[in-house]
């Protein structure tokens, strides 16, 4: 069936009009991606501007190859410069030197560096075996000798001694001064005596080592060794501490009283 003439030419318009649709979006899709983008790199995925390919990074307006040291990794390169040491060495700042593990020792978990295993200490670079002494034990702590002494025992020197705990005290587990502490109630006076605390009236125990053992009630001061009521005067209150008055806002202090401003 022939076509005609007015066919012919709709058909060739079509074609010409679909032909520019595909092509003029190509052409500016090409023309998009690689406008201002370097070698070595491609544009954002969202939004403006481009960045650069795996193992490059940036430098002004360029990517240049990211050249690590041997036994690095690459790593992201939007910042920082661009590697890291891999699991096991230790980072110079230019190099990455592999850890040598001493005898007994072993990686720690961030692999750029090492620790003793349990039961030996760091002494000159070297794991060396702890000698734990009789009434001791093993710690956890990674300076000092690597032992304790066991509950009852005071170290001193390189042994552990026998804690000689006087009356009305207990054994503590501290490696430090006399290893005993007086029971509750008690207060150390004098050379190894726990003396009890005498609470006056009006006052109640309060275990604390910065104080004398005790404090008195709400509205009674110490005076010596008592508990002496005190008298609030007009305008006024005890205030935070208990053992003392303040005056009301806008009232002040004056010589015992609480005057206006």
């Amino acid at each position: 069936m022939k076509r005609t003439r007015v066919e012919l030419i709709c058909t060739a318009f079509v074609a010409i009009f679909l032909s520019a649709a595909v092509s003029v979006p190509e052409a500016m899709s090409a023309e998009g991606d690689s406008a201002g983008v370097p070698a070595n790199a491609h544009a954002k995925t969202y939004g403006g501007g481009w960045q650069c390919d795996q193992g490059f990074k940036k430098s002004e307006s360029a990517c240049i190859v990211i050249e690590g040291p041997a036994n690095s990794y690459l790593t992201i390169p939007s910042y920082g410069r661009g590697w890291a040491c891999s699991f096991g060495h230790r980072d110079t700042g230019t190099a990455c030197i592999g850890v040598e593990v001493p005898a007994n020792g072993h990686l720690r978990s961030s692999g750029d560096g090492w620790k003793c295993n349990r039961g030996y200490r760091w002494i000159n670079n070297s794991c060396a075996s702890v000698e734990v002494p009789p009434n001791g034990h093993l710690d956890e702590t990674s300076s000092g000798p690597g032992w304790d002494c066991n509950r009852g025992y005071l170290a001193r020197g390189e042994t552990c001694v026998a804690i000689e705990v006087p009356e009305n005290a207990y054994a503590t587990n501290k490696t430090y001064g006399s290893g005993w502490a007086c029971e509750r109630g008690y207060r150390e006076i004098g050379e190894a005596t726990c003396t009890k605390i005498k609470v006056p009236d009006n006052g109640y125990y309060m275990d604390a080592s910065y104080s004398n053992g005790w404090k008195c009630n709400r509205g009674f001061r110490s005076a010596k060794d008592k508990c002496v009521a005190f008298e609030v005067p007009s305008n006024a209150h005890i205030d935070y501490s208990e053992n003392d008055w303040e005056c009301n806002r806008p009232f002040q202090e004056r010589d015992g009283e609480c005057i206006r401003r």
